[in-house]
């Protein structure tokens, strides 16, 4: 597998201001230097232990991604060095962000999962979910998280036809979402969505962040 002419490959396809985080899971750490000695800084873990053990031995400028789905009794351990959250889906697990950010003296950037597909194991916030959350007190006070934009997956298919539309209402959420609740706040700018299979697609839809494992490392 050649990891340095993959990423080669997507970055000469991608326009400017997409940012590619490389799904390193279950990888080795030297698949992951491999793709660093490219240029590549941003890494997306989904397992917690996986992680950390990655952290602790790989270079300290490597921005870390957690993109998988999230517990709440397991924010404390990365909450001293992750870079962004992707993943987040309830209130519960935003406010022990926040706490666990502020015993790191720490501001944690995050991002709200959307249900967008049609598998219902798919985890994430319909839109009356996400307005409740934006909207309740406890949101208000929250002083040590930064909502950095929306996350979604697709339905695991072939039909582009279902990925798109899914793709499109992610968009259109996030635009009424930045339209309500975000209007002055320039951090909330991220639309991350797409993967190996589909992120052409994502990025024609308004995708501002892709997700790519496979086509860089190759199959789990």
């Amino acid at each position: 597998m050649n990891i340095t002419k993959n990423l080669n490959e997507i970055k000469s396809r991608l326009p400017k201001e997409i940012t590619l985080v490389a799904v390193s899971k279950t990888k080795p750490n030297k698949s992951i230097l491999e793709a660093y000695a490219t240029g590549q800084r941003i890494f997306g873990e989904n397992r917690v232990q996986e992680l950390l053990e990655k952290q602790k031995s790989l270079p300290n400028d490597i921005e870390w991604h957690m993109i998988g789905h999230l517990q709440s009794k397991k924010v404390k351990v990365i909450a001293p060095f992750v870079h962004l959250i992707h993943g987040v889906d309830s209130i519960k697990l935003l406010a022990e962000i926040d706490k666990r950010a502020k015993q790191n003296n720490r501001n944690i950037s995050c991002l709200l999962q959307m249900h967008i597909a049609q598998e219902q194991s798919k985890f994430g916030l319909d839109q009356e979910e996400l307005v409740d959350l934006l909207t309740s007190t406890s949101f208000s006070k929250m002083k040590n998280i930064k909502i950095l934009g929306l996350m979604g997956m697709a339905t695991f298919t072939s039909d582009h036809a279902v990925i798109k539309s899914e793709f499109s209402s992610l968009k259109a959420i996030f635009d009424k979402t930045k339209q309500e609740h975000f209007k002055q706040d320039e951090n909330f700018k991220t639309i991350s969505m797409g993967m190996s299979g589909d992120y052409l697609l994502a990025i024609e839809c308004g995708s501002t962040m892709i997700r790519v494992g496979s086509s860089i490392f190759g199959g789990r």
